[in-house]
């Protein structure tokens, strides 16, 4: 009688550019990951990832490529667009930035201004480039101005110096009405600061498909640096609205962040699905969420350098699939779950009481780095502290506990993977953001969904203006064809209070 022979156990540590994936407390077992490959062969996820890269209408709704994979590939091997090659305007776009940063002096304050995608990344890199030891910098105030909220404006207002001050204004469209609104402010900032038209036109830069608008705002057309439709505003750190990253740390550290989401992006491409980094991430998460039902999921950075990583990433996941329809119009069974997340250990102290005992399953991405973050004489020993409470806790939430108590009782089975870079720095960080990225658009085409377009965001920005001008008439308002009953009654709330 011959016994079968032991069944080959697939790997759960992946690896590429020295950035380890495990996912062993996902708890699939080779059954479901043979069953999870063949689900994304049969989605077509090899040819989407031809796609992308080649300037395929991948955003069918728009009928566009999503090409922000050009804007760091370095190797400027050509990238055709409608028969033409994108890269020579994507180097031209380098070199302005590099003759930029040569010969920005004396410039104490930058105000850069954009809201959503516009704001996310740049904010996100210089503050985490900011924790890097030793990193070369400028050392430059840098004031992100998204909020149309006066509070936000007010603050930087207060600590920049009008007379070396630039502004970076950053809007696709150069209408975004957030945008033009605080970077009027500031111009008027300036203006009652002495500074006369001239002085003014040297200080505004504008990062924009839409020149003729950025000129007639006042911005010299040598200050303009140019978008591109094939370019999502989420997408865009890696276009001169990373300009911040180089001002600030170089245009070689720009050019290392650029090399580090390129390192990824030729993983993604080459690298078969049984290995390929985000496409195993995102058949994590669909498979807890076909398994578990989830409607959401966390992202814990044990690196106080990254706690704005996860809201960079909730803009990525949820704006790109957090749709009901899929490409075909017709209605989804699955979608984006929300994104929820912070710096570990702070968030132990938050939220992980959710995490370990609510009653719903929520996986999570710990992300760890090897090295610590500073040079303090304490920096070893904190670290170790640091990672001890990382392993520890997908280890609770992975196991359990069973006692007697039931308030004591932990039910485990709670999935996570586990994210390590060698070290966080401009390469790490643009590896990081480009994983998720491709992680992100493998799971729209999972889902069958267009992660390239946004459609949602617009019905209240349209349903605003009506209401804006009924709050500046500042007189009672009836129910009408833009503004129903419960609306009314609210805008004459605040207008007889």
């Amino acid at each position: 009688m011959s016994s079968k022979p032991p069944t080959e156990k697939l790997p759960s540590i992946f690896s590429t550019q020295d950035i380890v994936l495990d996912t062993a407390y996902q708890g699939i077992d080779n059954k479901n990951w043979k069953s999870l490959f063949r689900q994304a062969r049969e989605a077509n996820v090899e040819q989407f990832i031809e796609d992308l890269f080649t300037g395929k209408p991948v955003n069918n709704s728009e009928n566009r490529p999503a090409l922000h994979s050009a804007l760091r590939n370095l190797d400027k091997k050509p990238v055709l667009v409608n028969g033409k090659d994108v890269m020579p305007d994507v180097v031209e776009v380098w070199r302005r930035i590099e003759g930029l940063c040569n010969k920005w002096i004396g410039v104490t304050d930058v105000i850069h201004i954009g809201i959503g995608g516009s704001d996310f990344g740049p904010r996100l890199a210089i503050e985490a480039l900011a924790h890097v030891p030793d990193i070369d910098s400028r050392g430059m105030r840098m004031h992100f101005l998204a909020n149309i909220d006066t509070a936000e404006l007010n603050r930087i207002l207060q600590r920049a110096h009008p007379n070396s001050t630039r502004v970076i204004i950053v809007s696709k469209s150069f209408t975004t009405l957030e945008t033009t609104m605080n970077a009027r402010a500031v111009v008027k900032w300036l203006k009652d600061n002495k500074r006369n038209d001239v002085q003014i036109s040297q200080a505004l830069f504008a990062v924009t498909a839409n020149v003729p608008a950025a000129q007639e705002f006042g911005v010299a057309k040598d200050n303009i640096y140019p978008f591109w439709d094939w370019v999502g505003g989420r997408y865009s750190v890696w276009s001169a609205v990373g300009l911040p990253i180089a001002l600030q740390y170089g245009f070689d550290t720009f050019k290392e962040f650029l090399a580090g989401a390129q390192a990824i992006d030729q993983h993604f491409k080459t690298a078969p699905l049984e290995e390929n980094l985000p496409v195993i991430m995102a058949l994590c998460l669909l498979y807890q969420q076909k398994k578990h039902q989830i409607k959401s999921y966390a992202v814990i950075p044990y690196a106080d350098a990254l706690d704005w990583f996860p809201k960079w990433l909730q803009q990525l996941d949820m704006e790109s699939n957090g749709k009901s329809v899929g490409r075909d119009g017709m209605p989804m069974k699955y979608s984006c779950p929300v994104v929820f997340g912070s710096s570990g250990s702070n968030a132990q102290h938050s939220y992980f009481q959710l995490l370990h005992q609510g009653l719903e399953i929520i996986p999570i991405d710990f992300i760890a780095i090897r090295e610590p973050m500073s040079h303090l004489s304490e920096a070893k020993a904190h670290h170790r502290i640091l990672l001890s409470n990382c392993l520890a806790q997908a280890q609770a939430l992975a196991n359990g506990k069973k006692t007697d108590n039931p308030n004591n009782t932990y039910p485990g089975k709670r999935p996570s993977n586990l994210l390590i870079l060698p070290k966080l720095n401009a390469f790490y960080l643009g590896a990081l953001l480009a994983l998720y990225e491709n992680r992100t658009a493998t799971l729209g085409a999972l889902w069958n969904i267009n992660s390239f377009d946004q459609p949602g965001v617009e019905l209240g920005k349209v349903l605003a203006k009506p209401i804006e001008a009924a709050l500046n008439k500042g007189e009672a308002v009836e129910a009408n064809e833009s503004i129903d009953a419960i609306t009314a009654q609210r805008i004459n709330l605040f207008i007889n209070p």
